[in-house]
């Protein structure tokens, strides 16, 4: 699944920043998730609880927080949010953007103008926002 690559890839980055900064203790990690990801909240945290039981992530306290996907037309400026759209993919559509989010040029269209070119503002990737650590 999706979400245990992004959970993998997320425990090394704070394992990455804990040992640049000689943290004797990993206290807490803001993650952010980027709706265009379409990530299923309940699977990463799962992921997370699995993945971290034997690192020293195991007590550490790790926040999700989404963040709404935003675009802006570059054809007649025009903006909107992924949630007023993503109701109208297709699964096999939705699907694809959950695995390649630059796909969404594909599959959606300026909602006033009907053009393809538009840029993502905001809501792509998922990213550690901060961690917090004890030396």
């Amino acid at each position: 699944m999706h979400e245990w690559a992004l959970a993998e890839a997320v425990i090394s980055t704070i394992l990455n920043v804990a040992k640049k900064n000689n943290a004797k203790k990993i206290v807490e990690a803001k993650i952010k998730i980027g709706n265009l990801q379409q990530i299923d909240p309940d699977i990463l945290t799962f992921a997370f609880q699995e993945l971290v039981k034997n690192t020293p992530l195991k007590k550490t306290e790790v926040k999700l927080e989404p963040e709404g996907a935003n675009f802006k037309c570059r054809v007649c400026g025009f903006e909107w949010g992924f949630e007023n759209v993503m109701n109208g993919l297709e699964v096999n559509e939705s699907e694809a953007i959950h695995f390649v989010p630059d796909l969404v040029h594909t599959f959606i269209r300026c909602p006033r103008c009907n053009s393809p070119d538009f840029e993502v503002k905001r809501g792509r990737g998922v990213w550690v926002e901060y961690v917090t650590i004890s030396k």
